[in-house]
């Protein structure tokens, strides 16, 4: 059970580029989360998830010579729902569909997978810790950063009609 969290069942286990798969999986299920219940639904999933995954990659690891297994890519589900919190708040204060918000979608999905795989500034320094922390927090990191990608292009993009 603890493999299949981590692993996010079959998902982790797809070549190649598992945490990319793990990322694209996560943005199917925060739009079937935010379909099912809004932004709310989607920051409490995500709270959820990450200390549900900080506990079972923890228990995965333990004792484990490879501190970072590719195939565990709940971590990417947690930094990318992160990454994804605009998308989904400004869809429902807009009143639209996800999936009308989809440059926000994409540029969450390819900041997220920047921030994760070149792991800058406190990105890398998370990646160096110990234990289910370092699994965990480099993503975490990755999606707010990449979240916050999301708000001031998102805040760019509207400007002009604000400014009018």
């Amino acid at each position: 059970m603890i493999r299949a969290i981590c692993t996010l069942g079959p998902v982790g286990h797809l070549r190649p580029a598992p945490g990319t798969w793990g990322s694209a999986a996560a943005v199917l299920l925060a739009w079937g989360l935010h379909v099912t219940g809004g932004f709310w639904l989607l920051l409490v999933a995500t709270l959820g998830v990450t200390a549900l995954g900080w506990w079972a990659v923890g228990v995965a690891t333990r004792g484990s010579a490879d501190k970072d297994p590719s195939e565990i890519v709940i971590d990417e589900v947690a930094g990318q729902w992160i990454a994804l919190w605009p998308v989904s708040l400004g869809a429902q204060m807009a009143g639209a569909e996800f999936w009308a918000l989809w440059p926000g979608v994409l540029t969450a999905f390819l900041a997220f997978r920047a921030f994760d795989i070149l792991k800058p500034g406190p990105v890398g320094w998370a990646d160096r810790q110990e234990g289910a922390m370092g699994v965990m927090a480099d993503d975490v990191i990755a999606g707010w950063m990449a979240a916050l990608v999301v708000a001031v292009l998102a805040f760019l993009a509207h400007l002009p009609r604000v400014l009018a």
